[in-house]
């Protein structure tokens, strides 16, 4: 069955939550995705951090200069340790080009009940399972912690929050969503995208916007090493359909010759 992001749904008011993105490639991917969930949802602010030299799709989109992210490292760093400086709400919803709101009928107030939400992930069974960090809440005060000495950075950022540090995170008073409520918020490797709010995953976007849409999408992309390690599944999905066979071999091509560099 196929899941679509809606647009006439209700709006949401979140005046505590500040929609936020930060990228140096497929920068225009990263503002229909930030789009997607402004077309539901009121939030107090949206921030694009970039170095690219653009104009914002969208006039609730704010697009704030940064140093060019040369790595996926480099990503990492920045979420730890700056953009905090530029959220002045309780929480950061974090969203990347590959993942946004899908239903806001599907917010629940209980998730500012946290410091840290993401989609599950369930390949651990040790309790530290959530969760990933491209579609996520956080909390300002776990931001600040994730900036002090005892904190120790690494990348990943969301493995560094998420499981490297979780137990000091927890230690000093912050708290992490139960896994049940981490599936209600965001489907990635584990949830369920006909009940969670959002989702992350280049994998998972022909499901939620539908193939016609993810195509063209997939064409603004200036690294398609992005999708590289879902490769197989994004394939069998855009080869469905008419036309499928060409789109699967335009693809195949694409990530023979695309090598894969920083987000």
């Amino acid at each position: 069955m196929t899941v679509g992001p809606k647009t006439n749904c209700n709006r949401l008011a979140l005046p505590q939550v500040t929609l936020c993105a930060a990228t140096s490639v497929n920068v225009k991917a990263t503002m229909c995705a930030l789009e997607v969930s402004l077309a539901q949802i009121d939030f107090a602010a949206c921030k694009l951090f970039t170095d690219a030299l653009v104009k914002a799709s969208h006039p609730n989109i704010s697009i704030v200069p940064i140093e060019r992210l040369g790595s996926s490292a480099a990503y990492s760093e920045f979420l730890l340790s700056q953009m905090v400086d530029h959220v002045e709400t309780s929480h950061c919803l974090v969203a990347q080009w590959d993942g946004h709101v899908i239903d806001a009928g599907r917010w629940r107030p209980e998730f500012l009940d946290y410091d840290y939400i993401g989609a599950s992930w369930p390949q651990f069974d040790d309790g530290k399972d959530v969760g990933n960090g491209g579609f996520s809440l956080r909390s300002r005060r776990l931001m600040e912690a994730c900036r002090e000495p005892q904190f120790l950075r690494s990348h990943p950022e969301d493995v560094a929050i998420g499981r490297e540090n979780r137990n000091w995170l927890e230690e000093v008073g912050l708290r992490f969503a139960p896994r049940v409520v981490a599936d209600l918020f965001s489907t990635e490797r584990g949830g369920d995208l006909q009940v969670s709010f959002g989702y992350h995953g280049s994998w998972l976007m022909p499901q939620v916007i539908g193939v016609d849409a993810f195509w063209p999408l997939y064409g603004t992309l200036d690294d398609r090493g992005t999708v590289r390690h879902d490769f197989a599944a994004i394939l069998k999905q855009i080869a469905r359909g008419p036309g499928g066979w060409r789109r699967a071999l335009r693809l195949i091509a694409d990530q023979a010759t695309h090598g894969m560099v920083g987000r």
